[in-house]
């Protein structure tokens, strides 16, 4: 994987991941469905990484 794609991997993640706080804290999503999500951002960078 070139640092590029690892970048555009870790952008994505941290802009996935501040929706979704952002999300919580203005009360459009609750603690399960904040979690799931950045459970399945973690898992996509995870697969990036190992690419």
């Amino acid at each position: 994987m070139s640092d590029d794609d690892i970048e555009t991997a870790v952008e994505a993640f941290l802009n996935e991941a501040d929706s979704a706080y952002s999300e919580y804290e203005q009360g459009y999503s609750d603690a399960d469905a904040t979690l799931r999500r950045l459970e399945a951002a973690i898992e996509e960078l995870r697969t990036a990484a190992d690419e």
